[in-house]
């Protein structure tokens, strides 16, 4: 195992014991990350929450100025509760070849290899800069880099690309839907269930408002632009969970469902969200509050973040494909957080160690042959920058 190959594993075994669950703090991961690109010679820069448990990280080599190269990484992992693992999730395991543990390959495998590149970043007389962006909450609505793209338009900072490390086995990715999150509570009159016309029942408009979602798939099929690069091609939704009520015999006075919707097309975005609306407020609440004035249908946006949009003009797609020696570039239907990059003006990839088919589940892995793939990549890319 070359030296830098070990010095990556040797880092993913720390980043893996930070228990950083989207639920949770960061900020011990990031104080590692902070100190490792210092001593390497590292501008940085720490960007709390509002709650100060979680933290953004950005951080420059090279001279100042437009232009240069973001590398991208979330620091947040999905739980493990209720997942059937085979040894400590948060202690990495090596079998074979494979590194076993929570995070490993979304995304600490990147993340760790990045940094240790940065030491030979570093002693490279590089033209342009060179950035690393380390973000809170990408598994619960691309939190920490929504919070962070305004920090870096209000400082004036415009980087030409990035390259977003999510795990794709290597393969260059130009594009994918985007992604948005909803939770819509039903707030309704309790009642004797032996007399359902005297009360309202949330549950009950809950299914009628998932029906109607069900209903919109349709128009979205239609809706499908006739290039759409996507597999489905159409915007998709998707019910997550619906809940409510007490008992059998009790009216539901509280219902809630948490919805998805994944467009091809931002314009599809606006579309659902009007046809549901209408729906909530012309048809719904109307019948609701006949009975019940205080009768009521709230929706929270958890997230809506942009898709990766496949672009003709992608300088960042160029140059990565030349550093993996790809024949082109494909689409995924999985989310990211290069969107928000892009509508920063920079032109952008996803491109890292891992299969995304590991990600989420129990024995999550990343092979020692991805990460030293990766590292290969990152040493070509310091090439570009000199």
């Amino acid at each position: 195992m070359t030296g830098q190959l070990a010095d990556t594993v040797s880092l993913l075994q720390r980043l893996i014991s930070y228990p950083t669950v989207s639920a949770d703090s960061n900020l011990e991961m990031i104080a590692e990350l902070a100190d490792r690109l210092g001593r390497a010679g590292a501008r940085v820069d720490l960007f709390q929450d509002a709650t100060g448990t979680k933290a953004n990280l950005f951080a420059t080599l090279g001279p100042e100025g437009d232009g240069g190269i973001v590398l991208s990484g979330h620091t947040d992992v999905v739980p493990v509760t209720d997942q059937d693992w085979s040894s400590d999730p948060f202690d990495l395991r090596e079998d074979g070849g494979l590194f076993y543990g929570r995070g490993t390959c979304d995304m600490k495998g990147f993340i760790a290899a990045a940094t240790v590149m940065a030491e030979r970043y570093a002693q490279l007389p590089l033209r342009r800069p060179l950035h690393f962006a380390f973000t809170y909450d990408e598994e619960v609505g691309c939190l920490g880099a929504r919070a962070l793209v305004p920090e870096l338009q209000r400082r004036g900072i415009r980087p030409a690309m990035a390259i977003i490390g999510e795990p794709t086995s290597m393969r260059v990715i130009e594009g994918h839907k985007g992604c948005c999150e909803y939770t819509v509570r039903f707030s309704g009159l309790e009642g004797h269930g032996s007399a359902p016309e005297r009360g309202v029942n949330a549950a009950e408009y809950a299914v009628r408002y998932v029906t109607r979602l069900m209903d919109l798939r349709g128009d979205l099929m239609v809706r499908a632009p006739q290039d759409s690069p996507f597999e489905p091609p159409w915007t998709t939704i998707n019910v997550g969970r619906v809940a409510g009520g007490v008992a059998h015999n009790v009216i539901a006075g509280k219902a809630e469902v948490d919805w998805e919707m994944r467009p091809v097309q931002d314009g599809d975005r606006v579309f659902v969200n009007d046809a549901i609306g209408a729906y909530v407020h012309h048809d719904l609440l109307p019948a609701m509050r006949a009975i019940c004035p205080e009768a009521s249908i709230e929706t929270e946006v958890i997230g809506e973040v942009a898709g990766l949009e496949v672009m003709d003009d992608n300088a960042a797609r160029d140059l990565v494909t030349g550093l993996v020696g790809a024949n082109g570039a494909d689409v995924v239907p999985f989310g990211t957080e290069a969107g928000l990059f892009q509508q920063m003006g920079m032109s952008v990839v996803v491109c890292g160690p891992g299969s995304i088919d590991q990600a989420h589940k129990p024995d999550e892995f990343i092979s020692l042959d991805q990460l030293s793939a990766c590292l290969d990549m990152l040493e070509r890319l310091g090439g570009s920058l000199q």
